[in-house]
């Protein structure tokens, strides 16, 4: 993934702090700290970050009680509800639940392009 494009092009980057606490543990475990370093100081500038709070956490869990399905998880639903309240319509994900919740997905090979 190339983030250099996403500054070129001034696209507005935004994910939540639970996101934030998957992608540091993920790097920490499997990659090591010095990729968690490289993370803070290079992709964390570019990056918005909505801290989840009880209020966000509280709509998370409702909306993962109501999809009734173990394969959303509390982070998909929180995720899920801050695009929707941020009116946000595009995900950069690997995840694919935003898009069957109608969000469409920044493919990896638009990134090159000033459409994704």
């Amino acid at each position: 993934m190339n983030f250099t494009w996403f500054s070129d092009q001034q696209v507005r980057l935004l994910s939540s702090s639970s996101v934030l606490v998957e992608t540091i543990a993920l790097l920490q475990c499997r990659v090591g700290l010095e990729s968690v370093r490289d993370f803070n100081t290079k992709i964390m500038p570019l990056v918005e970050i909505v801290w989840v709070d009880a209020d966000w956490q509280n709509k998370g869990i409702e909306r993962l009680l109501s999809k009734n399905r173990k394969d959303v998880s509390l982070v998909d639903c929180m995720n899920l509800g801050i695009m929707e309240g941020r009116e946000i319509d595009v995900a950069l994900t690997v995840d694919h639940h935003s898009k069957q919740y109608g969000f469409k997905i920044a493919a990896t090979h638009a990134f090159g392009r000033t459409e994704l």
